[in-house]
């Protein structure tokens, strides 16, 4: 539910804290207060867009903040989830600005979110009913769905809608067969050449590489002995070699170290080289006799290097690449073998179609069961709401495609009085008519709603008296279930609020702002007072005051 609506530098109001419970809570106050300013704002952190005359004249940048409380809320989390936007707690915070030059940005959860984040958050947060945007129940999708959560069979409509996508890949898969059967058969004798190829070629990447190192050191052979053959030499074999040369000079210095034992530490450096020299000479004399000097054996791996060079070249990829090549040319001929097989795939797009036809079927049944249990239920809501003799039906209407949410769509039409045809709820309530019926629709269903916020604005537009007082205690009886906020100008209706907010709005013309005021008690009586008599409040004004709230402590009992 809404915690805390927080606006700054927006249209006229400099800065304020809206701070809401659950339950049904009210906004008044005179024509041209601002009470419609503070939905806006709530408007555009759902995502409608901001117009340059809504920054506060002078002001730099507009702020606007929203707190959700979304604890137990699966749908919202869920979707925060998938979006990234996820956050510690059970609170979803949403923020939005706007500067001088036009610039907009908006966070959820303190992360960057684009407008249809925010359309998209607000569509599950807030549903708002009344001549503004939000409001969701004239969408025939919308309508379905709570149709579906009306009856409690949202699950078979998800399963029909995955059937529906199961039978719709099992067709795509059996059209292309049938669509590259000719070319298939060309295809998979290509592959198949080309898998006898590389499996009778049999190279892996480890041999490749080995090859290459081999040809290389058979190649240079000769070169390979002489220098290792002088290498000995140089080191221990020469009569100037460097090994006898140095054990000479250690010689020299270790008969010098009886005068001066100081050239001991010199005699110390030098004897770990002369042993290094030695020990390297060995090596050398290993590696002379170890080293192949096969001309057959050179001529076999040039021999094996050609041919797969061969086969990388017709195959335009690497020579280490070839093993891929064999693994996805399996891959594609085994592919080709099960598209190949057009009687089972025939079959299990018949399967699926099967499958989704059933659910559809029941579903149809379902949905035609909840539709005229919901429409009775409405019209007789309609009654109380100054509708006497209107109707609301719920036209189950078959489509001639298929479509992932069955065999029908969902049409909600409605009718004012007796003698107006029925026709589109979207088309045919007005303003005060469609925020009535969607109180109706709202009531009735508002156990099964997901939906935690509802905000009804003009709900009270061409009504009045017994009507006007109904309406309050619908609202006052769905706020027990849901999150309520009415904008309202009847003390009828404003009497059955748990909280009460009244707006004002001070200055002068060169300056003006608005403020919120949260009511009790006395003040709430003054403000009821005033809504039944304008600016003359007497005692007997505050008395029937005091009476709509005393009406409204009964019927909360």
């Amino acid at each position: 539910m809404l915690r805390l609506l927080s606006i700054r530098n927006f249209v006229v109001v400099d800065a304020l804290d809206l701070e809401l419970d659950g339950g049904f809570s009210v906004l008044t106050g005179e024509t041209g207060a601002g009470k419609s300013i503070l939905l806006d704002a709530l408007g555009l952190l759902l995502g409608d867009r901001f117009e340059p005359r809504q920054l506060k004249p002078g002001a730099e940048r507009a702020e606007l903040a929203a707190e959700f409380d979304i604890d137990g809320h699966a749908v919202i989390a869920a979707w925060l989830a998938l979006q990234g936007l996820a956050a510690d707690g059970s609170t979803l915070l949403l923020r939005r600005t706007q500067d001088a030059q036009g610039k907009s940005r908006a966070w959820i959860n303190g992360r960057p979110a684009t407008l249809a984040q925010l359309k998209e958050a607000g569509e599950v947060l807030v549903d708002l009913h009344g001549q503004h945007a939000h409001q969701s129940l004239v969408t025939t999708d919308a309508q379905r769905t709570l149709v579906d959560a009306f009856g409690g069979f949202t699950t078979l409509a998800r399963e029909t809608a995955a059937a529906w996508r199961a039978w719709r890949v099992a067709i795509e898969r059996r059209d292309q067969a049938a669509a590259a059967q000719e070319a298939t058969a060309a295809e998979r004798e290509s592959l198949a050449a080309r898998q006898k190829e590389l499996s009778a070629l049999d190279v892996s990447a480890a041999e490749w590489a080995s090859l290459a190192q081999a040809q290389s050191r058979l190649a240079h052979a000769a070169a390979l002995l002489d220098a290792a053959a002088a290498g000995e030499d140089e080191l221990t074999e020469a009569d100037s070699a460097l090994a006898r040369r140095l054990s000479s000079l250690i010689a020299r210095l270790d008969a010098g170290a009886v005068h001066d034992p100081a050239l001991k530490d010199v005699i110390a450096l030098l004897e770990p080289a002369r042993i290094q020299m030695v020990e390297a000479a060995r090596e050398l004399r290993g590696y002379r006799q170890k080293l192949d000097l096969d001309p057959a054996e050179l001529a076999r791996i040039e021999e094996r290097q050609a041919a797969i060079h061969d086969a990388a070249r017709k195959y335009r990829v690497r020579p280490e690449a070839l093993p891929d090549l064999l693994a996805q040319t399996d891959a594609q001929l085994a592919a080709l073998a099960q598209a190949a097989d057009g009687d089972a795939l025939a079959k299990r797009a018949a399967a699926a179609e099967a499958s989704w036809r059933r659910l559809a079927g029941e579903l149809t049944k379902k949905r035609r069961f909840a539709a005229h249990e919901l429409e009775g239920r409405v019209t007789q809501a309609m009654q109380e709401l100054a509708m006497k003799g209107g109707r609301f039906e719920i036209a189950v209407v078959p489509l001639a495609t298929p479509t992932s949410h069955g065999v029908e769509q969902v049409e909600f039409r409605v009718a004012g009085h007796p003698k107006q045809p029925l026709g589109p709820l979207a088309k045919v309530a007005s303003g005060g008519e469609l925020s009535r019926i969607a109180l109706a629709i709202q009531v009735v269903t508002s156990e099964v709603g997901e939906v935690p916020t509802l905000i009804f604005d003009e709900v009270d537009v061409g009504i009045g008296g017994a009507v006007a007082a109904t309406v309050g205690r619908l609202l006052q009886t769905l706020g027990k279930r849901r999150q309520v906020m009415c904008v309202t100008h009847l003390p009828q209706v404003a009497a059955f609020a748990d909280a009460h907010f009244r707006v004002t709005k001070h200055g002068d013309d060169a300056s003006v702002h608005a403020e919120v005021e949260a009511l009790a008690n006395a003040a709430r009586v003054e403000e009821l007072a005033r809504m039944l008599a304008g600016s003359a409040i007497t005692a007997k004004t505050r008395a029937h005051a005091k009476e709509l709230l005393e009406q409204h402590r009964r019927a909360a009992r």
